[in-house]
């Protein structure tokens, strides 16, 4: 995914504790609960509501916000779609290892182009990658406005061009896990959402070590 090119002097070391053993102590399978949408659709509400729940059931998981991700691991890049792609890469390297750590990871990100989700997903099993789209209106998201962006955006006073929804486009998944939307015009709460995301965590098994569903996946 990077342009970086990795030199040939690295080895790989296997250790003795494995994802599963560390699986079989949380009591849970490591996985990457992936929220992806337009800006001011509710990404970041949503991943904070999903990590209470979880929480609150005796389940590990870490929030990886993309605004927060910017303050530290990716201060160093912008909004090009250079940058865009590097920044998701970034992400998607980190979740992995959260995942492999046996935590619940949620990344909470815009990640616009499908491509870099997709390259993120072929980083774990198929089975740990759950794609969630918060598939809220532009309308929606720029009346909300919780950032002023949209506003900037339009007023062609973002630093930057290109600004996702506006002047840039957002590729929607295709086969996504899990599909959030409005319901007779009316968007669910995020504590409402996130049930809808740990009720689809449960019936597939990834609250429970050694679930027989993910075991079969595998076969």
């Amino acid at each position: 995914m990077s342009s970086v090119v990795n030199p040939t002097n690295i080895f790989w070391h296997e250790c003795p504790i494995a994802k599963a053993d560390r699986e079989k102590l949380l009591n849970q399978q490591g996985c990457v609960v992936w929220i992806t949408g337009l800006s001011g659709s509710g990404k970041s509400k949503l991943a904070c509501s999903l990590g209470r729940q979880l929480h609150s059931r005796g389940k590990l998981s870490y929030v990886l916000d993309g605004d927060n991700l910017r303050h530290g691991l990716n201060k160093n890049l912008g909004f090009s779609p250079e940058h865009r792609i590097e920044n998701i890469c970034r992400v998607g390297e980190v979740a992995k290892l959260f995942a492999d750590a046996g935590l619940i990871c949620i990344a909470s990100l815009i990640s616009p182009y499908r491509k870099d989700r997709d390259s993120c997903r072929a980083l774990l099993p198929e089975e740990n990658f759950i794609e969630v789209f918060l598939n809220m209106p532009l309308e929606l998201c720029e009346n909300r406005d919780p950032k002023g962006l949209y506003k900037l955006a339009r007023a062609g006073k973002i630093e930057v061009s290109g600004f996702t929804g506006i002047d840039d486009p957002y590729e929607p998944p295709l086969n996504c896990e899990i599909e959030l939307q409005q319901k007779d015009g009316i968007c669910p709460t995020p504590n409402e959402m996130a049930g809808e995301v740990v009720t689809y965590l449960e019936d597939k098994g990834y609250l429970i070590a050694d679930s027989p569903v993910i075991t079969n996946q595998l076969a």
